[in-house]
C-alpha cells in the first residue's frame, strides 16, 4: 500500500531531509586525498547525534545479506555501486569519486539522500557519469506531478542514461519513504512492466536514486555480503533524493 502524506507530516520530514542535506554539505567539505572513508563515518554519526536524530542505516536488518548493517553511512568508491562500508583502510586519492549515502530519522520520518563526489580532478569519461547521473535524478524529478504515472519517473531516468551511453543498475531501485525508511512503492531506474505503475497523487513521497554505470548495468556482491561492485569494474554513480508529490509542482525534501 503506497501511504501519502499530510501537509505535517511532509513538513516533518522536510526537517529531516535538510537535516540529510546539511551532513551530506559537510562530508563533501571533507573530501580530499588521504582522508578514510572511516573519517567521514565517525563525523557523520556526531552530526546526527548532535542534532538529536537517529541514523538511518545503522543497525537497518537487510534479509538479503542475513545481518544489520554496521554503519551510517554507505561510501562507495569507484566501482563500488551501493553499500560500500566505511573502514580505516579505504584512503581517498586524487582521481577517485566516491558515493555517500546516508540517511535519518526526526520527529518519526525519514529523509535519504545521495552524492557522488570527486576527489580532485577526474578525467572526462568519469565527469560526464557524475554529469549524467545527476541530469538524469533532475529530470525524474520534474515528473514527480499529479497526473503522471511511476513509469514516467522511471523512464525518464532510463531514457537520459542511456541516450548518453551510459546503463542504470538493475538490482537496486528507489523507494517510498516516510515513517519508515523503506515504503511501497519500488521506483526502479527504468520501466518494468512486470512492476505496477500507480498515478502520482498528492501526498505521495518517492526517494528517487539512479545508479548508474559507465559500462555495463551488471553487478555483484562482494565476500563482505554488503558492497555492490559493477561485474566489469566500471565506475558508477550514485545521487538520490526524497521528493514528494504536491498540488504545486515537486518538492524535493533533501535540499534547502
Amino acid at each position: 500500500m503506497i501511504v501519502r502524506k499530510s501537509p505535517e507530516d511532509l513538513e516533518k520530514m522536510r526537517r529531516s531531509g535538510l537535516l540529510v542535506w546539511q551532513v551530506l554539505r559537510e562530508l563533501e567539505s571533507m573530501i580530499e586525498e588521504g582522508i578514510t572513508t572511516l573519517d567521514m563515518e565517525k563525523a557523520a554519526e556526531r552530526m546526527f547525534r548532535d542534532a538529536g536524530a537517529r541514523p538511518a542505516f545503522k543497525g537497518y536488518y537487510v534479509p538479503a545479506a542475513g545481518a544489520a548493517y554496521p554503519f551510517v553511512l554507505c561510501t562507495s568508491v569507484n566501482e563500488e555501486v551501493v553499500h560500500g562500508m566505511p573502514s580505516a583502510r579505504r584512503v581517498l586519492k586524487k582521481g577517485d569519486i566516491i558515493s555517500i549515502d546516508t540517511g535519518a530519522e526526526l520527529e518519526g520520518f525519514y529523509g535519504d539522500s545521495a552524492i557522488t563526489v570527486p576527489v580532485g580532478e577526474v578525467d572526462a569519461r568519469t565527469q560526464e557519469l557524475l554529469r549524467t547521473t545527476r541530469e538524469a535524478l533532475e529530470q525524474a524529478i520534474e515528473k514527480m506531478r499529479p497526473g503522471n504515472r511511476l513509469f514516467d519517473v522511471c523512464g525518464a531516468i532510463e531514457n537520459h542514461v542511456t541516450s548518453r551511453g551510459f546503463s542504470v543498475v538493475r538490482e537496486y531501485v528507489g523507494h517510498g519513504i516516510g515513517s519508515r525508511l523503506h515504503e511501497e512503492p519500488q521506483v526502479p531506474n527504468y520501466v518494468d512492466r512486470r512492476n505496477e505503475n500507480p498515478r502520482l497523487k498528492e501526498g505521495m513521497v518517492l526517494a528517487i536514486e539512479p545508479m548508474v554505470n559507465a559500462g555495463a548495468p551488471g553487478t555483484r556482491v562482494l565476500s563482505d555480503g554488503w558492497t555492490a561492485v559493477t561485474r566489469d569494474g566500471s565506475r558508477s554513480a550514485h545521487f538520490e533524493h526524497c521528493v514528494a508529490v504536491t498540488s504545486n509542482g515537486p518538492w524535493v525534501l533533501t535540499r534547502p
